[in-house]
């Protein structure tokens, strides 16, 4: 829910936290926090569209630190809007402002702008790791401080709701998480991790001991994402507060101590709100009385509806109507994240926010890209909703003719320009839409899901079989991309991009300890790769047509990966860390277009080459021969000798001596290489 300025105001006031070693104890982990805070803090990739490798190497080393120190981390994830809409004008103004802040980064100014595939990367490798975790069907913040109350622990998280809930052991600022600082007693071979923790009785007790249930009352008349008041302003107005006992450094965090004083004042909220009222107009009084009353229940703690799930296994409970008559296989993948929070969103709402990324602003969103695939998907959940409810509640579509699929709509919110614009979107159902119906998907024989899944993307079934398994869904993504994205990709431009799956797929092999990677010849061909990265500071500037291009590429890989899982995988999900890095891609995009031949930054080992040549004759095949033109390929043929000779000693020269091979070359042994046949 978020109290505007509340995190920074106890963040000044130390007073308010006990210090802790915290060790041998389960913790509540406000997953989405987790991610942001990692990924942003990291010095990690945003404006080439995202490094998420290292990424995924940066969530491994978090949980095994909590690991040497005996803590059990138990991730919550948010997942669909709140069905009530109490918070979309607080979510459209926080895409609005990604927009600005996408756009700041496309011109190589100051923004932060997460890249798309993290979520993700860190649900898989939360998977990988093991770590327990869970998807709401709404947003997560109740649920987390449920299961702390109940399974008595701390929450760790960025929000400020979690100073206003009521938590028995408080809750731990990923800011003040000293996880890459394990520290050891003295003596013992004990860990900890050094952290502060936020208690709401210390809070209380700084304000005279005010009651702990007035605190709900200070977040809704402050105001939070989802109760912003007008009238509230009528109170702030003319209200005299005390003047608190220490300098503060904003207007918001004078108006935030003056409220806490001024509440302390009160036995219990149903005082304070007969107060409040007195300074809103006659009009409203009823209106705002009620208002405030009920708003305070959203901070209520009871017994957690996850608890089951995290020791029983049981299915999330608490779910929307709408979503509760799903079948037993759907509800269980969006508890397991396995269906990404879209879903709930299109089922309950008809509703899809997007994503914003780094691209060319002047021309239409990327997510244009892949909006044939998600016809299908809201063509798919739409009409599998409507077999699924029960008829008194779905009785005006059933009045509709048997082509239903007319009324099947979703409104989108994208950019468009610099502004966020809506847009109804008619969605489309597969051929054969009784054999898709969500209760008999899983019964649906592979061939058939698979052929729906190539129907959609339009890409012929040879192509799945002519590379390796795990790489199909994203080389039919890739042979998707260059018939759909717009402006079309000139030849660098795949080219790079295969050579990105192909550096991947490398370290990929290294940090599992696939058989080859310590070949003396793959490991040379994958650390020359691992040095091609734009490094901090360049100053060439970002390549716009790359970025947009990039971004048409990711948006349809994540929109296929749920089609994917919602035709419950004809195709093996890839692990997504490996795919992309955009900071190689883009660098590798400029060595080609200063001479450099593809195939000459794999030479010297048959792996890598004979791969980018499956690979590429995967996406060729899928294009007419003509698709790259002839101007294109007089600007893309094969160098001479001497030209590849003088962008080589450049790419050299320019690379900084101290620019480190990537991080698993070091912290993984390396075992011999096997054919992957």
């Amino acid at each position: 829910m978020g109290v505007q300025g509340f995190t920074s105001y106890v963040e000044e006031n130390q007073q308010f936290f006990n210090d802790l070693k915290l060790r041998n104890t389960k913790i509540i982990i406000d997953g989405s926090s987790l991610y942001f805070r990692l990924y942003f803090t990291s010095g990690l990739d945003q404006q080439h569209g995202g490094d998420y490798d290292s990424f995924a190497d940066l969530v491994q080393q978090f949980f095994e630190a909590l690991s040497a120190c005996n803590i059990s981390p138990f991730v919550v994830l948010d997942g669909g809007i709140d069905s009530s809409d109490k918070k979309f004008a607080t979510l459209k103004e926080r895409m609005q402002k990604r927009i600005r802040d996408a756009n700041a980064l496309s011109r190589g100014c100051n923004g932060s702008v997460l890249p798309l595939i993290t979520k993700q990367v860190f649900k898989q490798v939360l998977s990988r790791l093991k770590v327990p975790y869970v998807q709401c069907m709404s947003e997560a913040d109740l649920e987390i401080a449920c299961l702390a109350n109940q399974w008595d622990c701390p929450v760790l998280t960025m929000d400020s709701d979690f100073c206003i809930f009521d938590l028995k052991k408080g809750y731990c600022p990923l800011v003040d998480f000293q996880w890459n600082n394990v520290s050891r007693y003295t003596g013992t071979a004990e860990k900890y991790i050094p952290a502060r923790c936020f208690s709401i009785d210390k809070l209380c007790s700084h304000f005279g001991n005010m009651s702990k249930e007035l605190v709900p009352l200070f977040a809704v008349i402050i105001g939070n994402d989802y109760i912003n008041l007008q009238a509230m302003e009528t109170f702030f107005s003319q209200v005299r507060f005390p003047v608190g006992s220490h300098p503060l450094s904003s207007r918001t965090h004078i108006r935030i101590d003056g409220l806490l004083n001024w509440l302390s004042q009160f036995a219990g909220p149903e005082e304070a709100i007969e107060m409040v009222v007195k300074y809103i107009s006659d009009s409203q009084k009823d209106e705002v009385q009620q208002l405030l009353s009920s708003s305070m229940k959203e901070y209520k703690l009871s017994d957690s509806n996850l608890a089951d799930y995290f020791t029983d296994g049981a299915p999330v409970s608490n779910v929307p109507k709408v979503i509760g008559f799903l079948p037993p296989w759907m509800l269980t993948a969006l508890g397991k994240g396995q269906l990404a929070s879209f879903v709930i969103d299109v089922l309950v709402l008809e509703r899809a926010l997007m994503h914003i990324q780094v691209e060319d602003f002047r021309l239409p969103s990327s997510n244009m890209c892949s909006l044939p695939i998600r016809q299908v998907i809201y063509g798919l959940l739409l009409n599998g909703k409507i077999n699924l409810l029960p008829k008194e509640i779905t009785d005006d579509w059933h009045k509709v003719s048997k082509h239903r699929c007319n009324i099947f709509k979703v409104e989108e919110f994208d950019r468009y320009n610099l502004d966020l614009k809506r847009t109804v979107i008619q969605a489309i159902l597969p051929s054969s839409p009784e054999q898709c119906l969500l209760q008999k998907i899983p019964e649906v024989p592979l061939p058939v899901r698979l052929q729906i899944f190539l129907e959609t993307l339009g890409v012929k079934r040879s192509i799945v079989h002519s590379v390796p398994h795990h790489l199909s869904l994203p080389v039919c993504v890739t042979c998707y991309w260059l018939t759909h994205s717009n402006p079309k990709p000139t030849l660098q431009y795949l080219q790079a991009l295969v050579l990105g799956m192909v550096y991947g797929e490398l370290c990929r092999l290294a940090k599992n300890g696939d058989s080859a990677a310590s070949c003396p010849e793959v490991k040379a061909v994958r650390e020359q790769l691992c040095r091609l990265r734009v490094w901090r500071n360049d100053r060439q500037g970002l390549n716009v047509g790359a970025a947009h291009l990039y971004s048409q590429w990711q948006a349809s890989l994540q929109i296929t990966n749920i089609l994917n899982r919602l035709l419950c995988c004809p195709l093996p999900e890839p692990d997504c860390s490996w795919l992309y890095s955009g900071t190689f891609v883009h660098r590798v995009v400029r060595e080609l277009n200063s001479g450099v031949y593809p195939e000459s930054l794999l030479c010297g080992s048959i792996l890598p080459g004979q791969l980018y040549r499956d690979l590429m004759g995967a996406a060729h095949s899928a294009v007419a021969p003509d698709f790259f033109s002839s101007k294109k390929k007089q600007r893309n043929k094969k160098p001479d000798k001497q030209q590849q000779r003088e962008a080589e000693k450049r790419r050299v020269s320019e690379t900084p001596k101290a620019q480190p091979c990537h991080d698993i070359n070091n912290r993984f042994s390396v075992l011999e290489l096997e054919d992957e046949d």
